[in-house]
This record gives C-alpha cells, structure tokens and sequence, in this order.
C-alpha cells in the first residue's frame, strides 16, 4: 500500500497505514450496504404494478434504515479518524 501524505486540514491528523485500511475496508462495506439499499428501493408500488410482481416494501423504513446505515458508517470512520473539532 502506498503512503500518502495529504496537506493539513485542521482538526484531522495523517492516518496510519492500519488505519487507513481500516477506514477502506469502512468504506467498501457502507458501498456495499448502499447497494443494498438501492436493489430494496426498486421495490415500489409503480415497480410492483409495471412487472407484475406484487412485491411492494415499505419504503418508508428503508429509508429510515439508509439513513440509520449511514449515521452508522459515519460514527465508525469518526472513530478511526479521530478529529478533534466538532
């Protein structure tokens, strides 16, 4: 894995190697659940009716679950990158 050394942001440090594979391997799994995510939002009334399927999912609670997922990913790559500003 190569290093990079980005210019200086404030409030953020340079991540170690462990843990910018950490924070990718956070990432790919939050692309993955993202795809998820959109393959459960194909899943609609209009769907339903045009492939004649009638598998119709709350789409309310998917997003509720996107949204959650995200705040989720979100807390988790904080706390390998560790900033110190609000």
């Amino acid at each position: 894995m190569e290093t990079f050394t980005q210019p200086k942001i404030t409030g953020y440090r340079q991540l170690s190697p462990a843990e910018a594979e950490l924070m990718n391997e956070g990432k790919a799994l939050a692309e993955k659940c993202g795809e998820y995510i959109a393959k459960l939002r194909t899943h609609t009334q209009d769907a339903a009716i045009l492939n004649n399927s009638g598998l119709v999912l709350d789409q309310r609670w998917i997003s509720i679950g996107a949204t959650d997922l995200q705040r989720g990913f979100m807390a988790v790559i904080r706390g390998i990158a560790q900033p110190t500003t609000f």
